[in-house]
């Protein structure tokens, strides 16, 4: 059995969070045994450095296979931490659009139509992607910082290089 990180065993309609070392892959429980999820041609168990080319993807196939099939080694555990921000639909919704959704080849966008995305969507009508978020804010937090010591610089030099070039034309 592959390692949890919470003893708490899924339900229904639980998203799974998987974790695949630099990224997490995310999953539907529809019941006995089983998730849906959206996988990319590259997405497996242990995929780690293949992960990194479902970004050239823009095609990836709804499966429903057994969990362990899914996880493989990685930790994973139940995620509905977005509970708090939307209402669950009702469960058999929810498992009647997995279904239907099963086989399909949809479009994939790691920004804007991942598995997290899709699976949130399922459970809440709402397509939503935090470590999306949190990379773009991070990538955002990085991005004012070398604005900032570029800025910083640039005063700098205004400040106290401005006059070595008027120096250097009296010499």
């Amino acid at each position: 059995m592959a390692p949890t990180l919470y003893d708490k065993k899924p339900e229904p309609g639980d998203l799974i969070e998987i974790f695949r070392g630099n990224y997490q892959h995310w999953a539907l429980y529809v019941g006995d045994g089983f998730v849906v999820h959206l996988a990319p041609p590259s997405e497996g168990p242990g995929a780690r450095a293949n992960s990194m080319m479902s970004v050239l993807s823009d095609k990836a196939k709804v499966k429903k296979e057994e969990i362990w099939d899914v996880v493989g080694h990685d930790q994973w555990c139940v995620n509905n931490q977005l509970d708090e921000k939307y209402q669950v639909r009702p469960i058999h919704e929810i498992l009647r659009e997995a279904q239907a959704y099963v086989d399909q080849e949809m479009p994939y966008c790691v920004f804007r139509g991942n598995c997290e995305h899709f699976v949130t969507d399922l459970r809440y009508g709402k397509a939503e992607s935090r470590q999306v978020r949190q990379a773009v804010e991070t990538v955002g937090m990085a991005a004012m910082v070398g604005f900032g010591v570029l800025a910083v610089a640039g005063i700098a030099v205004a400040i106290f290089g401005g006059g070595s070039k008027k120096k250097n034309e009296e010499k």
